[in-house]
């Protein structure tokens, strides 16, 4: 059985980030951190993966913080999501009804290896299986990890069809935790069906 191993970029985030939030982070603390909320006249929050939330420090978020991780990121798609290239990291954004950015939620991207040994005798049978749970229990990090056991070890041709950039990173060449699986951006979710199709019918 493989041993799980852990990567992430958590310097990659941490230095979009205003001062008054990135004094109060450090690898320790992130650990078992799942997203980061920054919301307007609130207390920044991280949240764990067992359900804890944290404040950090006293100072709550300004339009100006926003402005900053903003300005720091790539234009928000028409779902409201961005992240950082090269990254696993997604950031989503909330409206108020102008259409201005009021808060951000910063979903902490990580590569774990090693998380499908169980399984793997049926992703190399081409079995189907659906996973089920709530956010940050591996579902996502399963399926970069069969993407890239498809491509590179078993050698079949994998697109990972990439509604918000979740599996495979922002930018525009995808992660290297999907190894030699190519990606395919989607524009709009509503187009994901379509495109899947067509790749299918091919």
């Amino acid at each position: 059985m493989n041993d799980v191993q852990f990567h992430s970029d958590l310097d990659r985030l941490i230095e979009i980030l205003p001062e008054k939030v990135r004094k109060h982070l450090t690898y320790e603390k992130m650990e078992d951190v799942i997203e980061l909320v920054l919301d307007i006249n609130r207390l920044p929050e991280v949240r764990h993966s067992g359900g804890r939330i944290d404040c950090l420090g006293i100072e709550p978020i300004t339009q100006e913080d926003i402005s900053y991780i903003t300005n720091m990121v790539a234009d928000f798609t028409s779902d409201n999501r961005s992240g950082i290239p090269g990254t696993l990291h997604r950031i989503s954004a909330i409206r108020n009804r102008q259409g201005k950015i009021i808060g951000l939620t910063c979903r902490i991207g990580r590569v774990v290896t090693g998380t499908i040994a169980c399984i793997k005798d049926f992703v190399i049978k081409g079995k189907s299986i659906l996973f089920l749970g709530r956010p940050g229990v591996g579902k996502t990090t399963k399926l970069r990890e069969i993407s890239r056991l498809m491509a590179d070890e078993i050698g079949k041709r994998v697109i990972v069809v990439d509604t918000s950039n979740e599996i495979a990173g922002d930018g525009d060449y995808p992660h290297s935790a999907i190894g030699k699986a190519r990606r395919m951006q989607v524009r709009q979710p509503e187009y994901q069906k379509d495109i899947i199709k067509k790749r299918l019918l091919r």
